[in-house]
């Protein structure tokens, strides 16, 4: 297990190796907080419906980052208690799961969420409380909020260099397909606009119920189509019947390439390599990276978790978000969400198991954006990655020319 060592400057492991430095300051507690034995933070997820096959293991390393800080001390010299609740991969339950953790619970900020109508859900909620949300997954953009904190992935970072990487590679007949919820539906409306500027052409878009399974129609409209490649922006187990009934149909990964922004070493695993071998992903991590900063966290994580335990984006992330909240809670010298957020964006660069990272003024994440490919082992092969960590634009250029996210 990795050991944090806290003197004058906090040093803190980010993702198992690297550490990012900062300066403590001694400032005032906020009140109500300073008499409690314990700091508490919510970990907000589904542990149950049809996210639960991709959120559960993004709060056992949120746990395990918990876990590696309390073993070093706490933060403040408080041990940090992470309250549990269960989101159930609906909107209306996160919101009242937000809202009990900071009323009822008292927490201090929380790590959670991966939809992005969980997140739209739960912004007012964070907003009405000035509290303060990490969210660490990749997102559709067009949203910046001082009471979030956003490490997942702009357009910028994943959508998009995977459209770069198709165009380069020859693919120019493009079929959207996604979940019918505000990711998928708002990231394919940027790919559309850029799909245009290059030139390419979108041969279909189709949309099915959040957990939907009857793709029949849908792998109709693809055969007549014809597209080189399929963006997917499918979430949860709805991929395990997209990917089942395309194999059924003849068409497996190997014959018609699909790019996938949801599908990860957890959720290929949970649904068997086999099923999406040769299929392409875009994240910003990959397990299969070579970086002794990753070999660490994917070790301390199987230790914790079980040897065959798989490690995916998301996970990463939100591993992350603890390391740096504790990171900007030791640099501001308080609790308070307001002085947290501002000393996160003041965090140097740092190592880690994703490569360099550090939070941008508008608080979302430089970072690197791979493109992979599945093997049968469930593991990606990396084709390609940035040539250096990515400015996070929140707002596309294309989509939104001239506008800009500028926190206070």
């Amino acid at each position: 297990m990795n050991r944090f060592f806290f003197n004058k400057r906090a040093r803190f492991a980010v993702c198992g190796l690297a550490v990012l430095t900062v300066a403590i300051f001694v400032l005032p507690i906020r009140s109500g907080w300073a008499a409690e034995e314990t700091i508490k933070v919510g970990v907000l997820h589904s542990l149950t419906g049809t996210m639960a096959i991709s959120e559960v293991t993004v709060k056992n390393a949120t746990l395990l980052a918990i876990e590696q800080i309390n073993a070093s001390g706490g933060v403040l010299g408080k041990r940090i208690e992470p309250v549990v609740e269960d989101g159930a991969s609906d909107p209306a339950i996160f919101a009242q799961k937000a809202q009990k953790l900071i009323q009822e619970q008292k927490v201090v900020t929380v790590f959670g969420g991966w939809t992005s109508a969980s997140r739209k859900a739960m912004l007012p909620v964070f907003e009405r409380f000035h509290s303060l949300l990490w969210y660490p997954v990749q997102f559709e953009g067009n949203e910046c909020s001082p009471n979030i904190m956003y490490s997942g992935a702009q357009p910028n970072q994943q959508i998009l260099p995977a459209l770069d990487w198709a165009y380069e590679k020859g693919y120019k007949r493009i079929f959207l397909l996604g979940s019918d919820y505000v990711f998928p539906r708002t990231a394919n409306l940027i790919l559309k606009k850029h799909i245009a500027h290059r030139g390419l052409v979108m041969t279909g878009e189709e949309y099915v119920p959040l957990g939907g399974t009857d793709f029949s129609s849908v792998i109709t409209k693809i055969k007549l189509a014809k597209p080189d490649i399929i963006f997917n922006t499918l979430n949860g187990d709805s991929n395990v019947s997209f990917f089942k009934q395309m194999s059924a149909a003849g068409l497996p990964p190997s014959k018609l390439p699909v790019m996938s922004f949801s599908i990860a070493e957890q959720e290929a695993k949970a649904m068997g390599p086999s099923l999406v071998a040769g299929s392409y992903a875009a994240w910003n991590y990959f397990e299969s990276l070579s970086a002794s900063a990753n070999k660490q966290f994917v070790k301390a994580y199987r230790a914790k978790f079980g040897q065959d335990s798989a490690l995916d984006d998301p996970m990463a992330h939100g591993y992350i978000d603890v390391i740096s909240w504790a990171a900007a809670v030791k640099k501001a010298g308080t609790l308070d969400p307001a002085a947290v957020r501002k000393a996160a964006a003041q965090l140097d660069w740092a190592d880690s198991c994703m490569g360099k990272i550090k939070f941008a003024k508008n608080q979302s994440l430089y970072q690197t954006a791979y493109v992979g490919q599945l093997q049968p082992d469930g593991e990606f092969h990396i084709l390609w990655q940035s040539k250096e960590p990515l400015l996070p634009e929140p707002y596309d250029p294309l989509s939104f020319p001239g506008k800009s996210c500028v926190l206070q």
